[in-house]
């Protein structure tokens, strides 16, 4: 407490301090709400992108892991097609009026753009007969890649829940090597009967489409060479 005498004798009244003031105004306690306000906002905001982003990389591992084994199982069973048990007969004619066996498994047998059949031995002993269970193919239907066990039984490889197929290309190319020098009478190629060996192969574009994402769209590439080459025709005698 402070006093003293003012001039000419007059007493000076006491001054008194009052209490210290402590904590936050209103004003700062509402910018402090916004700020935290805007904090927060962006912290939500950025785990929400977040976790977007990382969905989308789900989806995408998803659907080309399923292009890639769907590819996979196409490129494996088509270099099957046109194995034969007998394959020996195909390439040997013993006598002068003998002539070689056409392979009766010969693949493929034929191909669209949207689908390919083939065939193949599946026989423990050999019966050099085209049987119901040695028909196979793949084809899209309904936006799922089929494969095909047997004469008109089809299995889906694909799950339409996750992925839609969307377009199946597939384009055989053939190459055709002349034989007729190796045979003990030669035969000039382009002669008619001259033995010649078939080289297959087959370009495979699967397309597909994530069910949960449409804006998500994947393609895959392969080539396929047919190891089982058909060979025609025979040496003169």
């Amino acid at each position: 407490m402070l006093n003293g005498r003012c001039p000419g004798g007059t007493v000076r009244p006491a001054l008194r301090r009052g209490p210290a003031v402590r904590g936050l105004s209103l004003v700062e306690l509402m910018v402090g709400l916004v700020v935290s306000l805007i904090v927060v906002g962006g912290a939500i905001s950025m785990m929400a992108r977040m976790q977007a982003t990382t969905w989308r990389l789900l989806y995408e591992t998803r659907l080309n892991q399923d292009l890639r084994a769907a590819a996979d199982v196409v490129a494996r069973d088509l270099r099957r097609g046109g194995f034969w048990g007998n394959a020996i007969l195909g390439t040997l004619a013993v006598g002068v009026s003998s002539s070689v066996v056409q392979n009766p498994y010969a693949a493929p047998s034929n191909s669209s753009s949207d689908g390919v059949s083939y065939r193949f031995s599946r026989d423990a002993t050999e019966n050099n007969t085209l049987d119901d269970a040695e028909r196979f193919g793949f084809r899209r239907q309904d936006g799922v890649l089929q494969m095909q066990t047997s004469n008109g039984v089809w299995q889906d490889l694909t799950d339409n829940k996750n992925l839609l197929l969307t377009a199946l290309t597939i384009t055989p190319t053939l190459t055709t090597l002349p034989l007729g020098s190796i045979c003990s009478k030669p035969c000039a190629a382009g002669t008619p009967n001259c033995p010649v060996s078939t080289v297959r192969s087959l370009a495979v574009t699967l397309t597909g489409q994530s069910v949960r994402d449409s804006t998500m769209v994947r393609s895959i590439n392969l080539t396929v060479r047919m190891r089982n080459d058909e060979s025609a025709g025979q040496c003169p005698a």
